[in-house]
């Protein structure tokens, strides 16, 4: 304590002093040290209230007071992925600074224009801004970048593990490129994560020229408490006057969370408006006042302003029924529960949410999952006999508890981030030429694995007449186009993700509602939705509408599998479960029966001993126990040949359709590899904010280094044959 004590500046220690601290946290003397010591970028990673936001900035505060820059600029700059985090730590750090005479500038979209003009005026101290704000820095105030930023000595980057491979992941390491480029010299990266299994990955994504060199401070104990209960009920079971299993886990949201701040992922915005629906009439029975309220997409933004004023607002308990757009960088402030009904896609996704709750210190972290099951008859689905659901939602939850999740993709190519970026230098510098954007955002910046040949391709696309991004000037100065003018002056483009759309599903010229797909649908291929099974016939991408037509006759799954990314080893996890033996404490006595039925079911299918089950009538079951990835490229590959699909995590349901070899003849081609075309039935391929603008040999070259893995199919196909 003492020497990391002795090293931080005097008004510092004073502020440290003033707060009774007997020591400084370990991860807090650890930092001041390599802080002090050197200029190594680094990652403090500890749970929640564990002291990160402190280990990186008494330290780095006391740089600046002790070796002041003779630069213009602000000394050091925050990123954070959320409003509500943003003016968290202002409060903190302007605490820490009112000693030290250091200003503290919040910067987001709800601070004002005064606020930010005294900023710009005389930058100094410690700037907070989120991706987004600092987007539109550069694309507005681009020729200010390096005297707003001349004096910056560190980066802080906070929930680093929330980041790492999306699009705002990409678009942060590309400014972060940008603002070095722009100061002519590199500035220290400090990373704040919550713990993980690896942290390699978020070594190479903080520093991808020098990973080994970052140095890692992990807490160690003193994890923050983490609450959470796996409750399971079965659909269609009632009898009588018995609620219904929507109706029941209603009743237990509204016991368990009325009173406070909560979210409630419920899925699918026909489910958010279900339970919204439940929970809405649960308050008016018991007469109290109304306090749950839905949050999609669709909903008019005054709306959704309203609720997320609302859960701000400590004096109005307020939850939240919502779909992944609560999981995106809204300010709503802390909530003291996480409730997630069905299972997640991804342990980020889980973890993201997660950490909406026990943000602050001594408050614990609370999850309460919800699994709805199928009632069994002898029509069920094997899906619904497996309880692929709650499957899932264990694995989610031991990979969560283990620390892992879901690492980067180093090949993927982000061809639609990489559009927003050329977009963004462009009107930076008011123009730029095609050798300085290729070295800034593909040499230097996050777009490795995008070549020159591919690059041009990219500019070519852009500036085609039919999408008018960009254009050439007779000197070779590439300027934004007419619609590349309209998009990056609207607000809307600083944030390079986008609100997750749904396709329209139309039969007959009648739609049947809309559905999320996250992943990739080929004609042919079969479909699960409003209880029944359709095959999909055409997509169209832009206009977002599938069209489908009633499937063969056959009870489809309650759990037709949710939209996203199922990792391999999300899969593996769920394998483990099927075949082993283990009961975790956190699971009530309905789920652990439907796990007990989901066992006997799976061995009884002779899952255990092969992967390939046949059911009768041309049908069998693949059981590819690989992740969406994987099991997406055979799906394609066999829709390719006529056999029509159904997908399901780790499995496939395999129909003879209209295919002229048996289904074995096919497999044995593929492993002796004899591939067909996987695009020859025009898959949608449009999943990002600016895939509309590709060509569709870009898009699939952009699928390829993310969504379809053609290398696959030799090996998976051997393995389901049993060949070694």
């Amino acid at each position: 304590m003492s020497s990391a004590f002795d090293k931080l500046a005097r008004p510092v220690q004073k502020w440290v002093r003033s707060k009774g601290w007997r020591e400084l946290r370990q991860i807090q003397a650890d930092s001041v040290h390599v802080v002090m010591d050197g200029n190594a970028d680094l990652i403090v990673s500890a749970s929640t209230a564990g002291g990160k936001t402190e280990a990186a900035f008494l330290p780095l505060i006391s740089q600046v007071l002790d070796d002041p820059s003779e630069r213009d600029g602000f000394d050091l700059v925050y990123i954070g992925p959320l409003k509500a985090l943003i003016t968290d730590q202002a409060m903190r750090l302007e605490d820490i600074c009112r000693e030290a005479g250091l200003p503290v500038h919040p910067w987001h979209g709800d601070v004002s224009g005064s606020v930010k003009a005294r900023a710009l005026k005389a930058p100094r101290g410690v700037l907070l801004i989120t991706p987004e704000s600092l987007e539109a820095l550069f694309v507005r105030r681009g020729g200010g970048i390096p005297r707003l930023f001349g004096a910056t000595r560190a980066v802080v980057i906070d929930e680093l593990h929330s980041v790492l491979d999306s699009e705002r992941g990409v678009q942060m390491r590309s400014l972060l490129t940008r603002l070095e480029i722009a100061v002519k010299r590199p500035i220290r990266r400090v990373g704040l994560s919550a713990t993980l299994g690896d942290m390699n990955m978020a070594s190479a994504y903080l520093r991808p020229d020098n990973a080994e060199a970052v140095q890692l401070i992990e807490a160690k104990g003193g994890e923050a408490e983490l609450l959470l209960q796996l409750r399971g009920y079965v659909s269609g079971d009632e009898d009588g006057d018995a609620p219904s299993a929507t109706d029941a886990v209603s009743e237990h949201l509204f016991r368990q969370l009325r009173g406070s701040d909560n979210l409630v992922f419920a899925g699918a915005r026909q489910w958010v408006e279900i339970y919204a629906d439940r929970l809405r009439n649960l308050c008016e029975k018991a007469h109290l006042p109304q306090e749950f309220y839905p949050h999609h997409a669709s909903l008019a933004r005054e709306h959704r302003d309203f609720v997320e004023k609302r859960l701000k607002d400590a004096n109005l308990p307020t939850t939240a029924v919502c779909t992944s757009t609560l999981e995106l960088g809204i300010d709503i402030g802390d909530v003291a529960c996480v409730a997630q009904v069905g299972a997640p896609f991804s342990v980020a996704a889980l973890r993201q949410r997660l950490g909406r709750s026990g943000r602050r210190e001594g408050q614990p972290a609370i999850l309460r999952q919800y699994a709805v099951e199928a009632r069994l008859d002898s029509e069920s689905s094997f899906v619904d006999q497996l309880r692929l659901g709650l499957i899932r939602a264990i694995a989610m939850i031991e990979l969560l508890l283990e620390g892992w999740c879901e690492p980067p993709r180093p090949e993927a190519l982000h061809l639609s981030t990489l559009v927003h970026q050329i977009l963004s230098v462009i009107a930076e510098r008011g123009g730029a030429q095609a050798n300085r954007l290729y070295r800034v955002l593909c040499q230097e910046g996050p777009f490795r694995q995008v070549d020159t040949g591919l690059f041009l391709d990219v500019l070519r696309a852009m500036g085609r007449p039919e999408a008018e991004l960009i254009e050439q000037s007779s000197d070779g100065l590439l300027l934004l186009g007419a619609a590349g003018e309209r998009i990056v002056e609207h607000y809307s483009f600083y944030a390079v993700f986008k609100t997750p759309e749904e396709f329209r599903l139309v039969a007959d010229g009648k739609e049947l509602g809309t559905l999320p797909i996250d992943n990739i649908l080929t004609p042919g291929m079969l479909l699960i939705f409003s209880g029944r099974r359709w095959v999909v016939q055409e997509i169209h991408d832009l206009e977002k509408v599938v069209l489908v037509k009633p499937a063969t006759a056959g009870a489809p799954p309650l759990f037709g599998g949710d939209p996203g990314m199922i990792h391999d080893r999300v899969i593996e996890k769920m394998f483990d479960i099927l075949e082993g033996d283990f009961e975790p404490s956190y699971m009530d006595q309905a789920a652990l029966r439907l796990l007990d039925e989901a066992r006997a079911n799976y061995a009884r299918q002779g899952f255990a001993v092969t992967s390939f089950v046949e059911l009768g009538g041309g049908a069998c079951i693949l059981a590819t126990r690989c992740g969406t990835v994987k099991t997406t490229t055979l799906a394609m590959a066999l829709g390719a040949s006529g056999f029509q699909i159904t997908q399901h995590d780790g499995f496939l349901l395999v129909e003879t359709g209209g295919a002229d070899r048996t289904l074995e003849q096919e497999l044995s081609a593929m492993a002796n590899a004899e591939p067909p075309d996987l695009f020859a039935h025009s898959p949608n391929l449009i999943f990002e904010k600016y895939h509309a603008y590709l060509t569709p040999e870009l898009l699939r070259r952009d699928a390829l280094s993310m969504r379809v893995d053609r290398g696959c199919l030799q090996k998976l196909c051997a393995g389901l044959l049993g060949r070694t």
